[in-house]
């Protein structure tokens, strides 16, 4: 059974179990959250789409840490101008753990 979900503007394909990054969400560490927002729903040949979401589709997982992804460094150069600027970003995420798939 697998599920595609929406949160913080983008889409993912989870399965139960899988760990996967998220845009931040504002819970403590072994919190519990509900997605509610299921695009598709799929249990071996029966698939359920919705339009836009899966009428009571749930997703349910578990908070596991809030942290900050690897720094990718921004350079901005413009030849013969003696211009550089250097710059740096590192991203907020949430790691959840997927807990339950239901219909």
């Amino acid at each position: 059974m697998y599920a595609v979900i929406a949160t913080g503007g983008k889409q993912y394909l989870v399965h139960k179990g899988d760990q996967i990054k998220v845009e931040k969400l504002a819970l403590a560490p072994g919190k519990k959250i509900e997605f509610d927002q299921v695009l598709l729903l799929a249990d071996g040949d029966d698939v359920s789409i919705g339009t836009p979401y899966v009428e009571g589709g749930k997703v349910t997982a578990e908070i596991q840490e809030n942290a900050r992804a690897e720094k990718i460094e921004i350079i901005k150069f413009k030849r013969r101008k003696h211009h550089m600027k250097r710059m740096g970003h590192r991203q907020h995420y949430t790691q959840v753990k997927i807990t339950d798939i239901s219909k």
